[in-house]
């Protein structure tokens, strides 16, 4: 099992951290490309970035980074703690399915039969990079992040809840602009958090237990090296 740095407390720990975390997205990245390369309907998220791309004629790359970094942007609002897995998350994820969609790595599937395995595969790949992405321990993604700061704020309101409430809104969004809707996209709302924690079960990995270092702590630590 892969075992993480806690503490990011040398400047050897954070760059072998940020080259995991990077690694990790670009996998992570893989995963997305296959669940949108089913062609049944996309993730709630990438429904608004293929939505987006559709309709301003942007690459999907540049779609997701439009998207993640206006989340990040809330979040910073919120003050939340900003980490830099998290700037590097917004940014490789997107840029990865451009490169595969750019060399043409898989067909799109034209058949059910096909298109669901390669969904549920990719919905795999994310989760257990997730875990991977988590352990470096350098912040987590804008979207976990406003997930999170919106439930603080909201009081008698649970976290599920609110993240139905956010996919749902960048369903509909994405849908208005153009982006995919289908099966696919109620397998990945409905599976996708069930497959990261059957991962985090199975690395026994707990993600509660992370203390993820802020950008600024990434620096001073840096800076003192």
């Amino acid at each position: 099992m892969f075992q993480r740095n806690k503490d990011n407390d040398t400047l050897k720990k954070i760059v072998l951290n940020v080259l995991l975390a990077t690694a990790s997205l670009f996998v992570n990245g893989f995963g997305v490309y296959l669940t949108i390369q089913a062609n049944i309907g996309a993730s709630p998220w990438d429904v608004l970035n293929l939505g987006l791309s559709n309709t301003f004629g942007i690459l999907y790359g540049t779609a997701a980074i439009i998207v993640s970094f206006s989340i990040l942007g809330i979040d910073i609002l919120m003050k939340e703690p900003i980490g830099i897995a998290m700037i590097i998350d917004s940014i490789v994820v997107g840029k990865t399915v451009d490169l595969f969609n750019r060399i043409n790595l898989v067909e799109k599937c034209d058949s059910i039969f096909l298109a669901i395995p390669m969904m549920i595969l990719g919905l795999f790949i994310m989760g257990y990079t997730q875990y991977t992405y988590m352990s470096a321990s350098l912040g987590c993604g804008p979207r976990d992040t406003l997930l999170i700061g919106l439930t603080r704020r909201t009081k008698h309101v649970s976290i599920g809840l609110v993240s139905i409430m956010l996919l749902a809104t960048a369903t509909v969004v994405g849908w208005l602009l153009g982006g995919p809707v289908g099966i696919g996209t109620i397998i990945c709302a409905f599976g996708m958090g069930p497959i990261m924690q059957f991962a985090f079960f199975t690395v026994k990995f707990n993600a509660t237990e992370i203390r993820h270092q802020t950008i600024l702590e990434s620096f001073r630590v840096i800076k003192n090296k």
